[in-house]
């Protein structure tokens, strides 16, 4: 994390606080913290891309996650963003 940051205050719902101490304990991320600055990341990646990029967020079936997964491992692709990408241009 950058050595300067500032603090900021949020109020959170009960449900959703549920949910961040899941991915916590699941091991996706360190601590709460990390997981808010992830998804703060996200979010102003995908607001902010150049005009020349439209960032989409997609759902796929469990299934099509793994099959894309063994894509990359396989080499096919450098990763499952990267599959997705080739499919699209493919198609």
């Amino acid at each position: 994390m950058a050595s300067e940051s500032e603090r900021v205050t949020i109020r959170i719902p009960p449900d959703k606080i549920q949910h961040l101490h899941q991915l916590v304990k699941q091991g996706e991320y360190d601590t709460i913290s990390d997981a808010i600055r992830a998804a703060i990341d996200r979010f102003i990646d995908q607001q902010f891309a150049p005009d020349y990029i439209r960032k989409l967020t997609i759902e796929l079936p469990k299934g099509n996650v793994v099959e894309l997964q063994h894509l990359v491992k396989a080499g096919d692709s450098v990763s499952v963003e990267d599959a997705i990408r080739n499919a699209v241009r493919e198609y």
